[in-house]
């Protein structure tokens, strides 16, 4: 698992990488990180895992992600089926007050941001204006200067806001009227989420969801790609790194809470997952 920082977003706090062909040099890792982001797949077909929750994404889908939200996106490539995204990168904070004089999207944003009941992939044939906008844009920025870029990025992602807002709110009335049930993945995944900070326990895990340790280990790893320790150590990463930036609790405190009691244990892993040890990871929002 991988805590990817965009520390360049505290000096560029819109970042558009756009149309970028990852078909050889994809990989798949769970990762969280800094700002939000948007990814719109050009080609190619896949799933997202976000929020122990399982999507199918393929072209003309949008993945929204939130800031430090644990996802995994797979996808497989190869030179007849190439893999080309956009992703967009932001502060939600900055892009709010571009967004001040457009309440509705203001408001559209912070449901983005902030409700948790929402299908974070979205798909509608609407989508592929957005492919229009990313055109017009790189003739755009071409010819601004450094100090207007964050201005033409900032009406870029208010023409994106905009093409999303009746597709969001769509989305939100069949959420309102949706009894789907969670699959048995998902349900697994959700017991860890509830249960990371503890000891794991895979006999406890698999009596919650009435299978055999065995199944459900090869369940997990047959539909998510990996195991059910690698999906753990990951949700208790991406806790820390949340609490090493938001509170005041110590270094031996945050691995505690997440679950990982030996303080040496817990700094080696987080140094192996993140790149940096916790102190280090720390300094870098103080």
């Amino acid at each position: 698992m991988k805590i990817l920082n965009y520390l360049k977003l505290n000096q560029h706090p819109i970042q558009l990488r756009l149309e970028q062909n990852r078909t050889e040099t994809f990989t798949e890792v769970y990762h969280a990180h800094q700002g939000m982001e948007l990814l719109y797949v050009h080609k190619g077909i896949g799933k997202a895992i976000i929020d122990q929750q399982l999507f199918h994404i393929d072209e003309g889908t949008l993945v929204i992600i939130k800031p430090y939200q644990l996802h995994h996106i797979q996808f497989s490539t190869s030179p007849s089926q190439p893999y080309i995204r956009s992703l967009f990168v932001f502060e939600p904070a900055i892009l709010e007050e571009f967004l001040s004089p457009f309440p509705s999207l203001y408001e559209l944003l912070q449901s983005m941001c902030y409700n948790k009941k929402m299908n974070p992939v979205l798909k509608d044939e609407k989508l592929l204006e957005i492919e229009n906008f990313i055109k017009l844009f790189e003739r755009i920025a071409a010819e601004k200067s450094p100090t207007e870029l964050l201005e033409q990025q900032a009406l870029f992602m208010i023409a994106v806001l905009s093409i999303i807002k009746p597709i969001w709110n769509e989305a939100i009335n069949v959420i309102k009227n949706s009894s789907i049930q969670p699959s048995t993945v998902e349900l697994i995944m959700r017991w860890i989420d509830e249960n990371y900070m503890d000891p794991f326990e895979l006999n406890a895990l698999a009596k919650s969801v009435h299978l055999s340790p065995v199944h459900v280990s090869s369940l997990f790893r047959k539909h998510v790609g990996s195991s059910i320790t690698d999906y753990l150590t990951a949700r208790r990463i991406r806790e820390a790194s949340w609490l090493l930036k938001t509170s005041s609790l110590s270094v031996k405190e945050i691995g505690e809470s997440v679950g990982l009691t030996n303080f040496s244990y817990f700094c080696q892993l987080f140094k192996k997952n993140v790149g940096v040890s916790p102190h280090q990871f720390r300094k870098l929002f103080s």
